[in-house]
């Protein structure tokens, strides 16, 4: 199942179209970025579909705080069809710039070829001749036996995946795992996890 997050007020349509559940793509709309910031913390996201004016922000900051997360497609769904615009949304890392009104058939297929051209990238597993470690299925194992793992084990486990070869602080973490739903965990906690 592939998931998209669509941060914008006025995308119902997208919503009612009968090929969401033909092409097993689940979208979560979003009305705001700091829930879209949750959202995308919490769930491993495919991709992201983007106003550029939303009540609490512009959608171009947020696109640029979703990229220095991880790399997901962002395509922008927006009324603003100024050439400055189009460019800005470009240099915040949008895959694409779509003006409104713009053919649901058209975006619909953009969107599939996207999603397909990225599916193998996005897929979370590491494989070695001592470890399997598969996030999209919640499945550890090690030297062939399996190993369960908490939902906070494997929310580590995904951040340390998708982040291989990079320093990842105690601030990072608690970011990226925890402070999104409000609670707070102190850098204890995370050690005792790690």
């Amino acid at each position: 199942m592939q998931v998209i997050v669509c941060v914008d007020d006025g995308m119902g349509m997208l919503f009612n179209h009968r090929r969401q559940s033909r092409d097993r793509v689940l979208i979560q709309r979003i009305l705001e970025i700091t829930k879209g910031k949750q959202i995308f913390i919490e769930n491993q996201i495919d991709m992201v579909l983007l106003d550029v004016n939303l009540p609490d922000g512009e959608g171009f900051s947020f696109c640029q705080w979703v990229k220095k997360q991880r790399e997901v497609s962002v395509i922008y769904l927006t009324a603003r069809d100024m050439e400055e615009d189009a460019l800005a949304g470009y240099e915040s890392g949008a895959e694409d710039y779509v003006t409104k009104p713009f053919s649901m058939k058209i975006l619909l297929r953009k969107i599939e070829v996207i999603l397909k051209r990225t599916a193998s990238v996005n897929r979370l597993i590491f494989a070695d001749e001592y470890l399997y470690i598969d996030l999209d299925h919640a499945r550890v194992t090690v030297k062939g036996k399996e190993c369960p793992v908490t939902p906070t084990e494997c929310r580590l486990l995904r951040q340390f995946l998708m982040n291989r070869g990079q320093l990842l602080t105690y601030d990072l973490l608690l970011e990226r795992l925890w402070d999104s739903g409000g609670q707070f965990v102190d850098k204890h906690t995370l050690a005792v996890n790690v």
